[in-house]
């Protein structure tokens, strides 16, 4: 996951990548609906806040995010994350 360093010039998003950074786990298990897992690299929503970090511009990509986020706090299971996820983006 992109450090703050790599966030720099976008602080907002801060927060958000460091949510993801807590679970890494749970963002590897979800398919980002954006098209950006096109890319053979870009497996899975975790990969959307690496490397290229397409998080950084895509709304898409960053609401799957806040939702696994918030999602996990609550006591969510993957299985219903992916579900929440699948209704509100796919």
């Amino acid at each position: 996951v992109l450090t703050h360093e790599q966030l720099a010039k976008t602080p907002a998003l801060i927060p958000l990548f460091d949510s993801i950074r807590e679970i890494p786990e749970i963002a590897d298990g979800i398919r980002c609906n954006c098209g950006c897992t096109d890319p053979p690299e870009l497996r899975s929503l975790l990969s959307c806040y690496e490397g290229r970090g397409m998080a950084r511009d895509c709304a898409v990509c960053q609401g799957q995010g806040r939702l696994a986020a918030r999602l996990h706090k609550e006591g969510k299971s993957l299985d219903e994350i992916r579900v929440a996820i699948d209704a509100k983006f796919g």
